[in-house]
């Protein structure tokens, strides 16, 4: 059995759509940061550079998670994505870090906040990161454009507490606001990328799937007639949204035609209840050596020396 992989095209139009707009409005932020003279618009052009990158890795995978399996890359392409995630939240964390220090420096340094051209130009920032982040939000459920979204939605906050920041400044005189509000969403950006490190080294890893647990796995296929035990059972993620299975299971001492049956309901349950679509199922009928990875049949040790009546299923 084997699932194809979500389809691509929307995630590829999305962050193409994303990464061009990205870059116009870094041009656009550097060119009246210069022109007004304002720092603080200046790096923000460097902040949106940082997230043309993370939205170009993105692309970059999702065009290579969409490329067929090969003879020498037998499961495709689904880790680029897992990896362009990866990269993008350690990038992810390195700028919360920065705006950390900056805050905590501009508490001690007030900057002076000009309204004018660098609100303008905030706002257009504001309208546009939003825009891209619920783009990008129709596709999180893959963690590669998860990271994405996660950039942006910083992004359409950080620029959003620009424009507030210096609106409250305007009216109250109070520079602490603005380092406070970026010392707030550093913090919002560091919690969020450290979830997304965590799920694509367990990814990575070849973890257990998050939300999976190996005993209900066990128990619900040991409720299936037929499987008298489960073993050796192994799951892991080839994607973020690809899950595969390999597992040892005990039967009676039956004809292939009618383990058939018991292999269709097991790839079935795995499929309605877990969404495990890539499974690889072997079938014993005598106790196994649990110590030699549970292939070799005590019985056939034993007797012959050799082992035999081991029937093995796949499923892609």
């Amino acid at each position: 059995m084997h699932v194809h992989a979500a389809p691509t095209a929307t995630m590829q139009r999305v962050l193409r759509l994303s990464l061009l707009a990205t870059l116009g409005y870094v041009v656009l932020t550097l060119l009246a940061g210069l022109r007004a003279h304002s720092l603080a618009l200046v790096s923000e052009a460097g902040h949106n550079a940082s997230d043309a990158l993370a939205l170009l890795l993105s692309f970059v995978a999702v065009h290579f998670q969409a490329r067929p399996a090969t003879d020498q890359k037998t499961f495709g392409y689904h880790r680029a994505g897992v990896l362009a995630a990866f990269l993008n939240a350690l990038t992810l964390i390195g700028i919360s870090i920065w705006i950390g220090y900056e805050a905590v420096r501009r508490f001690a340094e007030p900057v002076h906040v000009q309204p004018g051209l660098m609100m303008l130009v905030a706002a257009a920032g504001v309208v546009m990161n939003g825009v891209i982040a619920a783009m990008l939000w129709r596709c999180s459920q893959d963690v590669n454009l998860r990271s994405a979204f996660i950039h942006m939605l910083g992004d359409t906050l950080s620029t959003a507490a620009v424009i507030l920041g210096g609106l409250a400044i305007l009216f109250t005189g109070m520079t602490w606001i603005d380092p406070a509000l970026s010392l707030a969403i550093a913090l919002l950006i560091l919690w969020s990328s450290v979830g997304i490190v965590k799920e694509t080294l367990n990814i990575l890893l070849e973890g257990t799937p998050r939300g999976l647990t190996l005993n209900q796995i066990r128990l619900t296929l040991e409720e299936i007639a037929g499987v008298e035990d489960v073993h050796d059972l192994h799951v892991w993620s080839l994607g973020s949204q690809t899950h595969a299975l390999a597992s040892h299971v005990t039967i009676a001492d039956i004809p292939p035609s009618e383990s058939a049956r018991i292999l269709e309901e097991i790839n079935g349950r795995l499929s309605r209840k877990f969404h495990i679509h890539h499974t690889t199922i072997q079938f014993e009928h005598v106790e196994c050596e649990v110590a030699h990875g549970c292939v070799i049949g005590v019985e056939e040790v034993s007797a012959h020396g050799h082992h035999h009546g081991h029937d093995q299923s796949h499923s892609h």
